[in-house]
């Protein structure tokens, strides 16, 4: 399954993007926060079987949001189903 970005919120101060399917059916949300030098991450995707998507998903987008900011620390949360997923090149938990 193929998903996408569609922003609902976008301001200086946060964003809130669902996550949708090609039917644009949502199956997800991730909230951004913007605190002068760092950037929080919150997300959940409910469907399982797509978790390297929804990596490869928000990987890009925050590289794009942190070259706006030199120094930016990201600090993020994110979720498939109900296993954590790490953004960086950690072994994740099993």
């Amino acid at each position: 399954m193929q998903i996408y970005f569609s922003p609902e919120i976008i301001n200086p101060h946060y964003q809130v993007l669902n996550v949708v399917d090609s039917t644009n059916k949502a199956v997800g949300n991730v909230a951004i926060l913007f605190e002068e030098k760092k950037l929080y991450v919150y997300g959940i995707l409910e469907e399982e079987g797509v978790g390297s998507d929804f990596k490869d998903l928000v990987t890009p987008y925050l590289k794009g949001l942190s070259k706006a900011t030199s120094g930016l620390d990201i600090f993020s949360c994110l979720y498939v189903g109900c296993k954590k997923i790490n953004l960086n090149n950690e072994d994740e938990p099993k």
